[in-house]
């Protein structure tokens, strides 16, 4: 196997791991992060009706209008900060965290940090 195959294969395991303890219901959706090397993204997803109630990412034109020159932890908070608004704006106020795999540091955690200052309970 080669070694981007078993990169991804390690982080599906993860993955399993996590999600085996954490579903999103109508009244606690799961606030799920993906990380890539340039961007990240954030969903609340009501996995009970598979609905995606609010998301935001790097590649959102209101995030890439204020991310220029911005480090990448500092753009996780941007998108932590906005998912927090739309997710208001939904009448979501508490969510279950899902880290998707990622070790909660750095930009996931940046992103977390930002989507409680936002009123987001987890």
């Amino acid at each position: 196997m080669n070694r981007i195959k078993l990169k991804n294969v390690r982080h599906e395991r993860r993955d399993r791991r996590v999600r085996k303890d954490i579903s999103g219901t109508p009244g606690r959706p799961r606030l799920m992060v993906f990380r890539s090397l340039k961007h990240i993204y954030a969903q609340v997803i009501d996995d009970v009706s598979a609905r995606t109630l609010a998301s935001a990412s790097t590649v959102d034109a209101d995030i890439r209008a204020k991310a220029t020159g911005l480090s990448k932890v500092e753009e996780s908070r941007l998108v932590g900060t906005l998912l927090a608004e739309r997710a208001k704006a939904a009448n979501v106020s508490s969510v279950a965290f899902d880290r998707n795999g990622f070790l909660y540091h750095g930009r996931v955690k940046a992103l977390a940090d930002a989507a409680r200052e936002g009123g987001l309970d987890f």
